[in-house]
C-alpha cells in the first residue's frame, strides 16, 4: 500500500471545478436577487 503524505496531492483540478461552481451560484444568487426586486417594483 502507497504511504500517504499530507500536501503532495494534485487539486488543481478540484481548484479549478470549485471556482466555477462557485461562480457559477454567485451568478444565480445575482439573478434571482435581481428578479425577486424586479417582481416587488413591476408586478405589485
Amino acid at each position: 500500500m502507497a504511504e500517504y503524505k499530507h500536501g503532495e496531492m494534485d487539486i488543481t483540478d478540484q481548484t479549478a471545478t470549485f471556482d466555477g461552481f462557485m461562480k457559477f451560484v454567485t451568478r444565480a444568487v445575482i439573478v434571482i436577487l435581481v428578479l425577486v426586486v424586479w417582481m416587488a417594483i413591476f408586478i405589485t
